[in-house]
């Protein structure tokens, strides 16, 4: 029976790499390649543990055009990338290429967006994804057909999302995830939230009216 399909968020497995490991490791050049080292050992880690039949490494813009013209906030309060970063960036697809590891990249979406339709096409196809991340949006594709391993700090490893870890978490179904957030907010995308909502409140009132838009509805109301 064919394994699973494994599919990653490139910039963010680079990204924690690159803060969890020092920057004096470096190459022949005397660059740093501490974010490629530590990336590539992760993904050699779950595919000798894993067994996939195939890696997808996922890359795409910072803050995708159509989410900014929606909410120009969007994104807007996170760092630049540091050079030392951008360059292993640059570097990142091929050599994962050579290690045998398909890329998909687009200016044009994100590699949430990627990652999401990989696993949709997957599940019509009958197949599970396991999806390498370290973002929580993505437990909104978890089922039966695709888990998250979530990325825990640093390079420590990680942890198996399933449908059931995600309702003992939100309280919530996978399914309604983005309504979740989109009441409780998410910092790190700049997302403010409904005043007042915290994660508590938000999962009853998805729990009371099945959905963010009947939620609002009973507000109105």
């Amino acid at each position: 029976m064919p394994g699973d399909l494994l599919v990653v968020d490139g910039p963010f497995l680079l990204y924690r790499s690159f803060f969890a490991l020092p920057d004096s490791i470096k190459g022949a050049d005397g660059k740093p390649v501490n974010a490629l080292l530590g990336a590539t050992n992760a993904l050699l880690r779950i595919a000798a543990d894993r067994g996939p039949r195939a890696i997808v490494i996922c890359f795409g813009a910072e803050a995708a055009d159509y989410r900014v013209e929606l909410f120009p906030e969007y994104h807007a309060s996170r760092p630049p990338v540091p050079d030392a970063l951008a360059w292993q960036f640059e570097q990142a697809p091929s050599l994962f290429t050579r290690l045998g590891w398909s890329i998909e990249n687009t200016d044009a979406l994100e590699a949430d967006d990627l990652l999401g339709s990989l696993a949709q096409a997957e599940a019509r196809a009958g197949g599970h994804t396991l999806i390498v991340t370290g973002d929580r949006d993505m437990y909104q594709c978890v089922g039966e057909h695709a888990a998250v391993l979530y990325l825990k700090s640093g390079t420590s490893g990680f942890e198996e999302v399933d449908e059931g870890e995600v309702r003992r978490r939100y309280g919530v179904s996978p399914s309604l995830v983005p309504d979740f957030i989109a009441l409780r907010g998410d910092p790190s995308d700049g997302l403010p939230g409904a005043a007042g909502i915290g994660p508590k409140t938000a999962a009853e009132l998805l729990a009371r009216h099945g959905s963010l838009e009947g939620a609002l509805s009973g507000a109105e109301g």
